[in-house]
């Protein structure tokens, strides 16, 4: 991936707040798991996927990290369809720091 190559522009302010959370989580491999997960997916989350979506985003980075890598086992609250679309997205760890959003 060489950039962001969502405009929030385009999206509703709901979208808009919650691509910016998903590049500002706190943990960089978390910054990039939503992050680029959320420019893929975000337009056309329903709003229940976006309800669930911001229930998963709630959780603590360091059990998330554990949860997605699979080194935990998810909790059956998040053994959903959106959960393992999280889960599977594959994100591009080489991510120029460069091009990450500063504001959404």
């Amino acid at each position: 991936m060489t950039g962001v190559s969502l405009s929030s522009a385009d999206l509703d302010p709901r979208r808009r707040r919650i691509l910016f959370r998903c590049w500002h989580r706190g943990i960089r491999e978390m910054d990039l798991v939503f992050g680029q997960f959320a420019e893929k997916e975000i337009a056309t989350l329903s709003d229940t996927e976006l309800d669930e979506f911001e229930t998963i985003m709630a959780e603590e980075d360091n059990d998330l990290v554990r949860w997605i890598m699979g080194t935990w086992p998810v909790p059956e609250r998040f053994q959903s369809p959106m959960f393992a679309r999280l889960a599977a997205y594959k994100p591009d760890f080489e991510y120029p720091a460069d091009a990450l959003p500063r504001n959404a």
